[in-house]
This record gives C-alpha cells, sequence and structure tokens, in this order.
C-alpha cells in the first residue's frame, strides 16, 4: 500500500510538472513566427491536462478498491498487529486531496479547452492574414517587390531565413524584409507595441593608460607559432611601451577620452585563409605583418581600451552574431564593437558572414594593409570600368580605412609598428664597439641570395659579411663560403649582431620590411638598390594585382626619403663602380644610431590615440553637389581660402568660420597647383608638406580655380581619381564627382591637379602640428 501510495504521489508530480513545462513553453510574441507552435503547444496541453484527469481517476479507483481489501480481513485486529492503525491515517487525507487535485484538474480541462477553441478561431485568423499577404506599392520601399521575388525563389538556399522565422508563406517573406531587414514597410496587422522612448545612453567609461601588459598577453591566447612571436615581442619591448603611455599620459594633461570597445581579428592567421606564416615563422618566413600586429595590440591596450582578439573564423562569427547559415542573413543583434581592425583576408570573411550589416557597419573597420590601396582601385564602379579592379581592391570604404606599414599612402592612415629604443648606455657601447670591416645581408630566404655573386664579391674585398639565412641540415648553396652564415636567429641575438655591424646590406628584396628601421636604430648604414625604371604593378610580378600604382623607386622608399644619408645609400646596383664607391664611402662615415620619432612606441600611441579620438567614418560628410542638382537661384557660399602673401598657393582665410571639430584642423590646409607630371604626393612633399585628402572637398568648387587664376572655359563634375584638375592647353577645368575617388596619387601629362596640402609634426608625418 505505502508502494502504491508513493507512486501515486510521484505521478502526480511529475503530470503536473509536465503541465507547467507545456504551459511554460514559447509565449506568444516571443519570435514573430510562432503562430503554429503555440497553437500545436496549447493541443498538447490540453492533452496533457486530459490525460493527467483520467490517470488521477484510475489512481482513485486502486486505492479504493485496497481499502476495500483491508476491510474484508483481520489484518489490523488484535494485538499481533505488526503494524499499528495509525500509521495508515496520513494516507487517508493524501487520498482526500488527490481527489481535490483530481477535480480541479478536472475543472482546469474544461476551461483550457474553451481558450484553446479561441486560440484556434484567432489562429485560423491570422493564417488567414498570412497567406494572404500583398506586396505593399510603397515609393519609400521600391526594392521590396523584387526582394520578395527573390525570397520565393531562394528562400531555402540559406538557413538563416528558417532561423528568422521564414516558412515559403507570403507573409513570412513580408515580416523578415520589413522587421530583420529593411526592404519593406512594417505590415499593419502585426501586433507592435508602441515604441517608448529611449532611455538617455548611459556615460561611456573612460579610458585610462593602463600600466601593465599580463592581461592582453591572455586575450592573444596560444596554439600559433605566429602568436607566440607576437607575445614574444610585447614582452620584450613591455618596458618601452610602459614608459611611452606615461609621457603620452602627462603629455594628454588629463584629456577625457572615451573607451571603445575594439575587436582585432587577424584574418591571415585564420584556418580557412591558409594561414602560410604560422609554419614559417620558425623558418625565416616574413615576419613584419606579425611585428605590426603586435604592436597595434600593446599601443590599443595600453591606450585604456576593451579588447577582443581572434584568430579563428568559428569565434569572429561568435563574437559579431552570426546566424547559422550561409551568412545572408544580418546580424543577430546590434554591433557590440566601436571599431574592429582586420586585414583583407578577415575584411573577406566579414563580409562573406554578416549579409547587409556589413555594409552598415563597415564604417567601423580598419584595415591593416601593408602596401596601400588607392581610391582608384577602392572604388568598385570605377575600378571595373577603368581597368583598375585587382583581387584586393573594390571596397568602397573611405581610403583613410586603410591603415599601412610605412607612410608612402597619404590617401591611407599612416599605421606603421616600432623599433626598439636605444638608452644612452646602449648607444655608448654601440659608438665604441662598432667594427667597420662587417657587414650584414638583409635576407632570411636562401633564394634572395641566388644571382648576387658579383655584388657579393665586390662587397667581400672590403667587409666580412654575415648572413642569417635559414637552413635546416645543410648550408644553402645559394650562400657562397665566403659568408659566415649565423643560420636563423632570435631576435635579442640578431639585435647583437647589427650592433656590431657597420653595414646591413639589402639586394631588392623583400620590400618594406621593419629590419632596415632596426638597422639604422642599431647605428647602421643601410645600403640599398635603386630602382630603374621603378618597380610598380605594371612591370614587376610582386605587385601586380596590388591596389595601387605607386611607384618603387628603392627597396625600401621610406628609408630613402625620410632618412636618406648619411644613414641611407641608395645606388646603382647595376653600376659596379658606384656600388663599390659606396662601401669604400660607408667605412669612413661615422653615423649614431637614429630612430625616427613615428617609430618609437610613444609615437605609435600617440597616432593610434589621435586617430581613434578623431577619425569617424560612420559620419556621413556633405558630398560635392554637381550642379543639376542646384537651384538656378542659389548663390555658392564665398570659398573659405584666400590667396597666400606671396600669391603662390591659397590658404585658410583668416576671416573664415570653421568647425572647431574638423580634424585635421582646417587652418593647415594649404593648396598648391601640380606640375603635369607629379602627383598631388611630390607636389606636397616639393613644399616641404604632405598632401591631406580629407581637405579635397574644399577644393573641389570652380571659385578655387578663379581664385589661382587659372581660366576655366567649361567646368564639368566627372567620376575621375586625378580630379579637381585642369587641362591647361584647352582651358578645360574638372571637378570631382565622387567624392571616395579624391586621391593624392596619379598624374597625367595632361592636367595639373589641384592639391590640398598640410603641415605636419616633426617626426610625425601623420598628423599636423595642432592634430594632437
Amino acid at each position: 500500500r505505502i508502494f502504491v501510495l508513493g507512486i501515486g504521489f510521484f505521478t502526480l508530480c511529475f503530470l503536473m510538472t509536465s503541465l507547467g513545462g507545456q504551459f511554460s513553453a514559447k509565449r506568444l510574441g516571443d519570435s514573430p513566427f510562432t503562430i503554429r507552435t503555440e497553437v500545436m503547444g496549447a493541443l498538447e496541453s490540453r492533452g496533457v491536462l486530459r490525460r493527467m484527469s483520467d490517470m488521477l481517476e484510475m489512481l482513485m479507483k486502486r486505492m479504493d478498491i485496497l481499502a476495500r481489501l483491508e476491510n474484508s480481513t483481520d489484518f489490523h485486529k488484535g494485538d499481533e498487529a505488526r503494524f499499528p492503525l495509525d500509521r495508515f491515517q496520513p494516507a487517508a487525507g493524501l487520498m482526500e486531496r488527490i481527489q481535490a487535485i483530481a477535480q480541479n484538474v478536472s475543472d482546469i480541462a474544461i476551461k483550457v479547452d474553451q481558450i484553446l477553441r479561441n486560440s484556434l478561431l484567432n489562429g485560423k485568423v491570422v493564417e488567414g492574414r498570412r497567406d494572404q499577404c500583398e506586396v505593399p506599392r510603397d515609393p519609400k520601399y521600391p526594392d521590396c517587390a523584387g526582394k520578395v521575388e527573390w525570397m520565393r525563389a531562394r528562400w531555402t538556399s540559406d538557413p538563416c531565413y528558417a532561423f528568422f522565422g521564414v516558412d515559403g508563406t507570403e507573409c513570412s517573406f513580408l515580416i523578415y524584409l520589413s522587421e530583420v531587414e529593411w526592404f519593406c514597410p512594417p505590415l499593419p496587422w502585426r501586433n507592435r507595441t508602441a515604441a517608448l522612448p529611449s532611455p538617455p545612453p548611459l556615460p561611456r567609461v573612460q579610458a585610462a593608460f593602463r600600466s601593465d601588459l599580463a592581461h592582453l598577453l591572455e586575450l592573444i591566447g596560444t596554439g600559433k607559432e605566429s602568436l607566440s612571436f607576437m607575445k614574444k615581442r610585447i614582452r620584450h619591448l613591455a618596458q618601452q611601451w610602459l614608459r611611452a603611455a606615461r609621457r603620452l599620459k602627462q603629455k594628454l594633461k588629463g584629456q577625457q577620452r572615451d573607451q571603445k570597445y575594439i575587436l582585432i581579428h587577424i584574418g591571415f592567421l585564420t584556418e580557412e585563409s591558409g594561414d602560410v606564416f604560422s609554419p614559417r615563422v620558425l623558418k625565416g618566413g616574413p615576419l613584419g605583418e606579425m611585428v605590426q600586429w603586435a604592436d597595434i595590440l600593446a599601443a590599443l591596450f595600453l591606450l585604456g581600451h576593451s579588447l577582443r582578439v581572434t584568430v579563428s573564423l568559428k569565434e569572429l562569427q561568435s563574437h559579431l552574431g552570426v546566424p547559422p547559415g550561409r551568412g545572408n542573413c544580418p546580424l543577430t543583434s546590434p554591433l557590440p564593437f566601436d571599431l574592429i581592425y582586420t586585414d583583407y583576408h578577415g575584411l573577406q570573411q566579414m563580409k562573406q558572414h554578416m549579409g547587409l550589416s556589413f555594409k552598415k557597419y563597415r564604417c567601423r573597420v580598419r584595415v591593416i594593409d601593408t602596401f596601400g590601396t588607392e581610391p582608384a582601385y577602392n572604388h568598385e564602379e570605377y575600378a571595373t570600368l577603368r581597368g583598375y579592379r585587382t583581387n584586393w581592391g573594390y571596397w568602397n570604404l573611405q581610403p583613410t580605412q586603410f591603415m599601412t606599414m610605412f607612410p608612402h599612402t597619404p590617401d591611407n592612415s599612416f599605421m606603421g609598428f616600432v623599433s626598439e629604443e636605444l638608452n644612452k648606455t646602449e648607444r655608448q657601447y654601440i659608438k665604441s664597439n662598432k667594427v667597420s670591416s662587417m657587414a650584414v645581408v638583409y635576407g632570411k630566404e636562401a633564394s634572395i641570395w641566388k644571382g648576387k655573386e658579383k655584388f657579393l664579391a665586390i662587397l667581400n674585398k672590403y667587409m666580412e659579411i654575415h648572413g642569417t639565412v635559414y637552413y635546416e641540415t645543410q648550408r644553402p648553396p645559394e650562400v657562397p663560403a665566403f659568408v659566415k652564415n649565423h643560420g636563423l636567429l632570435p631576435q635579442h641575438e640578431f639585435q647583437q649582431l647589427l650592433r656590431k655591424a657597420k653595414l646591413f646590406i639589402g639586394f631588392g628584396f623583400p620590400y618594406e620590411g621593419p629590419a632596415p628601421l632596426e638597422a639604422i636604430a642599431n647605428g647602421c648604414v643601410f645600403l640599398q638598390a635603386r630602382f630603374n625604371p621603378p618597380h610598380s604593378s605594371l612591370n614587376h610580378e610582386f605587385f601586380r594585382g596590388k591596389p595601387t600604382s605607386r611607384e618603387v623607386s628603392s627597396q625600401h622608399p621610406y628609408a630613402e626619403d625620410f632618412i636618406g644619408k648619411p644613414h641611407v645609400w641608395t645606388v646603382d646596383y647595376n653600376n659596379s663602380e658606384e656600388f663599390e664607391a659606396a662601401i669604400k664611402t660607408i667605412m669612413r662615415t661615422q653615423v649614431d644610431p637614429y630612430l625616427p620619432y613615428e617609430y618609437t612606441c610613444e609615437g605609435m600611441l600617440e597616432r593610434i590615440h589621435a586617430y581613434i579620438q578623431h577619425q569617424d567614418f560612420c559620419t556621413t560628410s556633405s558630398s560635392p553637389l554637381p550642379p543639376k542638382a542646384k537651384s538656378p537661384a542659389m548663390q555658392s557660399p564665398p570659398s573659405p581660402l584666400a590667396l597666400s602673401p606671396n600669391a603662390t598657393h591659397l590658404v585658410w582665410s583668416p576671416g573664415a568660420s570653421w568647425d572647431p571639430r574638423a580634424w585635421p584642423p582646417v587652418d593647415s590646409l594649404q593648396v598648391w597647383v601640380s606640375e603635369t607630371r607629379h602627383a598631388c604626393t611630390e607636389t606636397c612633399r616639393r613644399h616641404g608638406l604632405v598632401c591631406e585628402p580629407t581637405f579635397f572637398r574644399f577644393l573641389n568648387k570652380k571659385e578655387v580655380f578663379l581664385q589661382l587664376s587659372i581660366p576655366c572655359d567649361s567646368t564639368e563634375y566627372e567620376m575621375n581619381h586625378l580630379y579637381p584638375a585642369v587641362a591647361e592647353n584647352v582651358h578645360e577645368c574638372y571637378l570631382q564627382k565622387e567624392p571616395l575617388l579624391f586621391s593624392c596619387a596619379g598624374y597625367n601629362t595632361k592636367y595639373r591637379r589641384l592639391c590640398p596640402c598640410r603641415d605636419y609634426r616633426k617626426g610625425q608625418v601623420a598628423l599636423c602640428r595642432d592634430c594632437l
């Protein structure tokens, strides 16, 4: 009997739990697409109630049978009874409770049945609406009909549509296209609660300079040689980073800075992109990209921002909120990051998996791009029409969203990296221990040495030659026997080698790496080849397909143009006499270690701080207005520019007003006219300035030609990355129609270009004098 009572009690608990589970299913309104599931859940709940009532009734009957059996036996008579009668008194109370519960369940079942009948009736009305939806004809949503047609044919092509509730009905298409995407107007019959006024945004957390890099090392993670390399570099430079952060903190004098939520996705290290770098870290492979990423991570972290670091596609999808499927749907929630730093591989992965959200949020992306992306290659339509399309361009980003390793492309932002700074003791040690007859060759891969026997033989007449070429068991045959090859060296040992050597010599490749700056910082003279003609995508395989037409005049143009002699010598290697004479002169020349400020830890922190504070690509700026869009009665506002005192160029007029939030500050602007064979990059450099593409909008006016005394028989708006410009021989003036094509790069012998130039801080070409 006790056993039966126990079974009855636990059966009751189980049924009540099941009932609760049925009633705690999805609530109406949890999802736009829960009508059918709710009705089905309710039908099942009614069945459970009925089964529960039937089982309770059966339980009562069995307990009643047991009670009658008890009364017909002598089981409880006399003192011989093994169990006293009062042990069974609670059973009678339990039976009464079960009877009461059974009655309540029966009443509930009747009420639920009535509710469900009403629900089914309403459900039929809603189902009728779902099956009878018509595509709205709203001029505010011109793409709606076409999108619905596309959904009819392809809604099963990606599981993400079903994830958002699309089930093949016309109404589910319209609900998706109006509530998940934004191509159709909201449906009037949808239950939509009135939008409450948004609460005022909470004050942003203020960024505070950090004084410890330990947590950053945890964020970077493990599992790849490339990650280990970056962490070793951060540890090695930790004290320099921390000192630089303290100096910048003092320089900013308590300036308020909002903490940014930043995602760093290093796409080229993901398995999906092939990750060819990690396996080659210990075999002499290129390390420049990993050097730069390590320094970016350190700078962002020390500036006090909140970081997430990913090197896998799965982690990227998780952080972004990508719905399950093939990437055609928007994100499941608003993007939680203020900024995303990635590379071209990561950019492609984001586009593949973010759907329409990529277009919405791409203004928050910063692309680390070693060689740069020029506007002509970035604008998809223009690149396709004019033959500039490559595998890496056509993203339609603001050109300054691309961030380069060296300041060779003013259309892009200069990100850079850092080289180790020397203290006074180290500088003195280097000065007293230099070996004037010792040279180190730039090139860790044996292929770089192939065909260089002639240069090496001349160099060997004057200097002891050292190499750091990777090999496993046998000495590479490309390296001559008279070269002392150390194999691949750890960074600190390589640095010690540079501190002894007089000369660091490059043989034309790799282009624009960090090693020459490290050598110069350790007191070496860097000798490199001059390219004649310059290397570019038009004549050299390495640059073919890269989104730039930049002409590279030497192995390391930054070292040639921004540092120069006595630290950097650029000579014609095809001229043996010039090559030999340079070696003799270098051996007699005394140089001190030199590192440009922009490649110090403080210089990089300063630059990234300025970018984060001032670069905003999500706020649209006014674009040039073609004449057809202007009203005849409208007059152009007076030009804010004025002729300089010597009448050679234009400057910002002292009386002109300007937005104090504008960055760079417009009072740093100077307008110069180029020669026909010079790009704006070269034009500004010849005047001791740098081209500033954000200022093109002030030049893109007919009045500017008049102020510069340039006659214009006609003025046209066209898409061309060389405009604004003038064809002087025919007096035809051209203005830019597409703001994304404003470009410092490029020239044509037909045109003289209007060039926006600005000043810059000493040792920090990315920032104007008042930009910090």
